[in-house]
């Protein structure tokens, strides 16, 4: 699985040892962290283009993030999307949470669903919230998950 940084630079390092020493870096600078994940994607003809987020947010201080983007070629519901979408995010948070744990950060998982019944992505608002919440993790939806509503959608743009 092959991560990057915003500015496009690869990550050739396991992404667990990328993340411990962002950490480290951030705590020897005196910041303290918070992590949100998240997931969105966008149909494109006969793909979908998927992109998963790790966002560092430094208390007030700015953030930074890594990327991981893959594509489908696999027909799928809105509601399976999106639970795909969760189900990305859970990998990630589920490999990082030990980690993230041991160094006393916070996760959230953040699902790119709208928590308004107008839209069609709140079809899988609460298997996805009951996806993550029996996993052990925080969950924000739409209007508050900007892991994925934001930052994950500018890649997948």
């Amino acid at each position: 699985m092959t991560w990057k940084k915003f500015s496009g630079e690869i990550i050739h390092s396991p992404i667990l040892e990328e993340v411990e020493q962002a950490i480290e870096r951030e705590y020897h600078l005196g910041n303290k962290l918070k992590v949100c994940i998240g997931t969105d994607s966008q149909v494109k003809g006969s793909y979908t283009d998927f992109a998963t987020v790790i966002v560092f947010l430094r208390e007030k201080k700015g953030a930074f993030m890594f990327i991981h983007q893959e594509k489908s070629h696999k027909k799928m519901s809105i509601k399976e999307r999106m639970l795909t979408e969760v189900q990305k995010s859970i990998e990630t948070a589920y490999a990082l949470c030990n980690l993230l744990d041991l160094y006393d950060v916070d996760l959230e998982v953040h699902a790119d669903i709208n928590t308004n019944p107008m839209f069609k992505s709140n079809q899988a608002l609460h298997e996805a919230m009951g996806y993550i919440l029996s996993m052990g993790f925080v969950f924000k939806a739409k209007p508050e998950a900007f892991a994925s509503s934001t930052c994950a959608n500018k890649m997948v743009q």
